[in-house]
C-alpha cells in the first residue's frame, strides 16, 4: 500500500512539522495560510531546524513536549512575537471591513508590505456569528461595490431582496396590525445569513492581502511599559489542565505587537472591557444596556414560504415589564429565520429568555409558518441596546473600538451590520492616515476616527432614535413607550432638546428578588415546535475541551451559591440560553443545592457576564477554535 504524502502544518509560532509527528490540535494545514504569510513563516522556521516532508530533529528540545514538573509556571516562558502594522481582534463585519479597507488603501498607495493581521477566536470565520439579519447595503456598497453584481464571479450569492414588511402586536392567541416606524422600512435591503456573509468577507480580505487567523483567541492586552498605551495583544496558552497545570501538549501563546490595535470583538468583548476600564472610556457616556437575541433557522414547507417577507412582533409572550420583540424572515430556499430579543434589564428573575422564545413559537403567527418544517440551526448572542447615549470614547492611545463592541446598533431599526462595517472603514482610513503621517513616531492616537464618527451617518442615525429604547422603562411603561416612540419616529425625529437616560448602574441592577416576583412555569417542549435546551445546544455545534481552566470565572462557587440562591433561586440557570449553569440537589450543601458550571455547553453569548446580579461571573476566552460552530445564522 502506498504511503500518503506528508502534510505540512504550522502552529501559532510559525514552526513547521510533518504529519509524521503527533500534532496538537492548535496546528493547522500549511495550505490554510495566505501566500504572503506562508513565505514569512517558512523563513522564520528555518532556524528551528525543522523541515517539510521528512523527519529531522532540532538540537533544542521542543518546549511543548518538555518534561513538566509541578513547579513549572508557563507564564515564565517567553512568548514568540510578531510585528505588524495593524492588529484587528475579531472577524465580524466591523473587523473584516476595517481590514479590507486598510489593505485597499495601502495597495492603492503601492505599499504592499503594509501588514494587517486579523485574529478570530472561532475555528473558522463566521462560526461565532449570529444575527437576524436584514442588511442595509450602504456600507458594503461603498466597501465592495460589486458585492452583489451578477457579473462578479466572487459576488455574495446568498441574498434575498426584502419584499414587504409587517408589524404585529401579539396577544396570546391573536395579532393586531400596527404601523411600523419609518426606520423599519426595508425597501432596498436584503435578508442574509450573517455567518455566511462573514465567511465571504474573509475571502475578500485574503484576496487583498490581509493575514487572517481563525482559531487564535486574543486573551490579553499588551501595554507599552513607558506610556501605558496599547501595543498589541497576546493569544492564550494552550495545553493547560483544568487545575491550571501545563500538560504535555502545552504551547505558549503568541504576542502580536502593532502600532495600532483595533478591537472588533462584538458585544461586551472581554478585552474591550479591560480597555474601557483602563482608559475610562465611559466617563462621558451612560451605562450600556443589553438584549439577548435567540434565533432558529427552519426549513419550511414550500407552500408556506414567502420570499423576502419580513415580520416583526411585539407583546406576547413577554410581560409588560420586559422590553423585546420577535421576528420572522423568509430567505434563501424555503428557509425562515425566526427569533426573539429580550431586554436584559428585565426585573423578574423567574423569567427565562429561552423559555419565552420556545413559547413564542406556539403563537399562531409563528406556528402557522414553521409547523411541519424542520429546525436546522440555533444560536444566541447578547447585543447592545444603549444606542447614542451609551457610546464610549472610541479612540485611546494605540488603538480604537469598532463595531458592536463600541455599541453602534440601531435598536429601533433592528440593524447594526451597516454601522459596524462603516465604523471599521472609518477607523481604517484614520489608522492609515495616522501611520503614514507619522511613520517613525511612537504612540498613535486616532483623533481622526473620533472626528469622523461624529460627522458620519452612524452618529446622526443613532442620535435621531436615542430616546426610543429608554422610553420603555420610564414612567410611561410599555404602552406609553410605544406611543412615545411613535411620536419620535413620525414627529420629533430626534430633534427634542432632551435625552432620556438608561438605568444606573446596569442591567444586573434591575433584577428584583425572587420573593418579590411571580414565579413563571414554562410548558414542556413538544419536540416539534419547541425543544428542550440541550437539543437546541446540540444544533450549535459547540465544543470545548473539558480538561482546561473554566473560562466562566467564578472565584468561589460555594460563596456564590450561598449568596445568590436565597435571593434569586437559580437565576443563572434561567438567563443562560445554553444550560451552562445549574443548581444541583446536594443534601451535604447549605440550602441543599450545589452550584455547577457546564462550561463545555457555552455558546459565547456573554449573558452571564452582563446579567449576573452580583457581577461575579467573568467571561474569558477559552482555547482558540472552540465554542459554537454556527450554521446559516
Amino acid at each position: 500500500m502506498a504511503s500518503k504524502a506528508p502534510i505540512s502544518f504550522l502552529n501559532r509560532t510559525g514552526l513547521i512539522k510533518s504529519n509524521e509527528y503527533l500534532l496538537p490540535t492548535a496546528w493547522r494545514p500549511y495550505s490554510h495560510f495566505p501566500p504572503t504569510r506562508r513565505r514569512r513563516l517558512l523563513q522564520q522556521s528555518r532556524h528551528k531546524c525543522l523541515s517539510i516532508g521528512r523527519r529531522t530533529f532540532s538540537t533544542t528540545p521542543w518546549r511543548g513536549l518538555a518534561d513538566i514538573d509541578d513547579s513549572f509556571d508557563p507564564r515564565q516562558q517567553d512568548r514568540e512575537s510578531d510585528e505588524v502594522d495593524v492588529c484587528i481582534v475579531g472577524g465580524g463585519p466591523a473587523g473584516l471591513s476595517a481590514a479590507i479597507r486598510l489593505k485597499q488603501i495601502a495597495n492603492e498607495a503601492g505599499n504592499e508590505d503594509f501588514r494587517v493581521l486579523l485574529l478570530e477566536k472561532a475555528g473558522e470565520l463566521g462560526a461565532h456569528i449570529v444575527s437576524g439579519n436584514v442588511i442595509e447595503p450602504s456600507a458594503v456598497n461603498e466597501l465592495l461595490p460589486d458585492w452583489n453584481n451578477p457579473d462578479n464571479p466572487s459576488r455574495f450569492e446568498n441574498v434575498t431582496a426584502a419584499t414587504h414588511d409587517k408589524m404585529r402586536f401579539l396577544t396570546k392567541n391573536s395579532s393586531i396590525p400596527i404601523p411600523a416606524p419609518p426606520q423599519m422600512n426595508n425597501k432596498g435591503n436584503y435578508i442574509i445569513s450573517l455567518n455566511q456573509f462573514c465567511k465571504w468577507l474573509g475571502e475578500r480580505a485574503e484576496e487583498v492581502g490581509v493575514e487572517v487567523y481563525p482559531g487564535f483567541a486574543a486573551s490579553e492586552v499588551l501595554y507599552d511599559s513607558t506610556d501605558g498605551s496599547v501595543k498589541g495583544v497576546a493569544t492564550n496558552d494552550l495545553g493547560i489542565s483544568r487545575s491550571g497545570k501545563p500538560k504535555a501538549s502545552f504551547e505558549r501563546g503568541m504576542e502580536f505587537n502593532a502600532r495600532v490595535t483595533l478591537f472588533a470583538e462584538g458585544c461586551h468583548g472581554s478585552l474591550t472591557k479591560q480597555v474601557i476600564k483602563k482608559f475610562d472610556l465611559r466617563r462621558d457616556s451612560q451605562p450600556q444596556t443589553y438584549g439577548l437575541g435567540l434565533k432558529e433557522v427552519w426549513e419550511v414547507k414550500p407552500e408556506k414560504f414567502k420570499p423576502g417577507e419580513i415580520v416583526h412582533t411585539m407583546g406576547y409572550p413577554l410581560p409588560s415589564s420586559t422590553y423585546g420583540g420577535g421576528w420572522l424572515y423568509h430567505f434563501g430556499d424555503n428557509l425562515v429565520s425566526l427569533g426573539l430579543v429580550v431586554g436584559l434589564d428585565y426585573p423578574n428573575p423567574w423569567l427565562s429568555p429561552y423559555g419565552e422564545f420556545q413559547k413564542m413559537k406556539h403563537h399562531p403567527i409563528y406556528k402557522s409558518v414553521i409547523e411541519g418544517g424542520k429546525c436546522i440551526s440555533y444560536g444566541a448572542r447578547a447585543l447592545n441596546e444603549g444606542g447614542f447615549q451609551s457610546i464610549p470614547k472610541c479612540a485611546f492611545p494605540g488603538g480604537a473600538l469598532i463595531g458592536d463592541t463600541a455599541g453602534f446598533l440601531n435598536v429601533p431599526k433592528i440593524k447594526g451590520t451597516h454601522t459596524a462595517m462603516r465604523s471599521g472603514m472609518l477607523a481604517a482610513e484614520a489608522t492609515y492616515s495616522a501611520l503614514t503621517a507619522n511613520p517613525d513616531s511612537g504612540t498613535v492616537f486616532l483623533f481622526e476616527y473620533e472626528d469622523a464618527l461624529r460627522s458620519s451617518s452612524i452618529w446622526s442615525e443613532l442620535k435621531q432614535v436615542r430616546n426610543m429604547r429608554p422610553s420603555f422603562h420610564s414612567r410611561l411603561g410599555l404602552y406609553g413607550g410605544i406611543m412615545y416612540s411613535g411620536l419620535e419616529a413620525y414627529l420629533f425625529r430626534g430633534k427634542t432638546p432632551w435625552t432620556l437616560k438608561h438605568k444606573e448602574p446596569g442591567d444586573h441592577a434591575a433584577t428584583k428578588l425572587a420573593s418579590q416576583c411571580p414565579k413563571i412555569d414554562y410548558p414542556k417542549p413538544d419536540g416539534q415546535i419547541s425543544f428542550d435546551i440541550l437539543t437546541s445546544v446540540s444544533r450549535t455545534g459547540t465544543n470545548h475541551e473539558e480538561d482546561q481552566p473554566v473560562h466562566l470565572q467564578v472565584q468561589d462557587w460555594d460563596k456564590h451559591k450561598d449568596d445568590q440562591w436565597p435571593k434569586y433561586q437559580g437565576i443563572e440557570n434561567r438567563f443562560c440560553p445554553a444550560g451552562v449553569y445549574e443548581y444541583v440537589e446536594d443534601g451535604a450543601k447549605q440550602f441543599g443545592v450545589k452550584f455547577q458550571i457546564n462550561a463545555q455547553n457555552c455558546i459565547h453569548c456573554k449573558t452571564c457576564d452582563i446579567k449576573a446580579p452580583a457581577q461575579d461571573i467573568n467571561w474569558q476566552t477559552p482555547q482558540g477554535g472552540e465554542g459554537p460552530k454556527y450554521f446559516m445564522t
